[in-house]
């Protein structure tokens, strides 16, 4: 039996790709919280990474432009779920809030469930131990904010 060589698989294709994305948007918006620079030099940066390669290129710019470019926007919304100065937030938590916030807000493609998820996931791993469960806390009071129409119902 011949095995045929498996096709290489297109740039931006797969499981997993969506969330890669957002873990280099995440990035940026940090890189851009702390050090103020250019949109387009964070940009990249970001896409010389090897983790560009394989995200949802589409996605990443929507995301890294949609928040870096309304930044200001997206911080004043997001300041109406906190419970704390956003200066008493960690610069990894505002970003992912910032991404979360962003996609509640202009994703509607996207099921909340989904960003909740996946700003859960990307605090686990980025975050600081109970950083999650603050994100969590956030974007769930930010929920009807961005989307009144959603039911917190569970899923059938």
């Amino acid at each position: 039996m011949s095995s045929s060589p498996t096709p290489p698989r297109p740039r931006g294709s797969g499981r997993g790709t969506r969330r890669l994305s957002r873990l280099l948007v995440v990035q940026g918006i940090y890189q851009a919280l702390l050090s103020g620079e250019d949109p387009r030099v964070i940009q990249t940066y970001l896409e010389e990474s090897e983790e560009h390669a394989s995200c949802d290129v589409d996605y990443f710019q929507k995301c890294l432009h949609g928040v870096l470019g309304n930044r200001d926007g997206l911080t004043a919304q997001l300041l109406e779920g906190l419970d704390r100065p956003l200066a008493q937030v960690s610069p990894v938590e505002q970003a992912i809030l910032l991404l979360g916030c962003y996609e509640l807000d202009q994703s509607p493609d996207v099921p909340y469930r989904v960003v909740l998820n996946e700003a859960v996931e990307l605090s686990k791993s980025l975050g600081s131990n109970e950083g999650h469960r603050y994100v969590n806390g956030v974007l769930d009071r930010l929920l009807f904010t961005f989307r009144p129409h959603e039911s917190r119902a569970p899923a059938a």
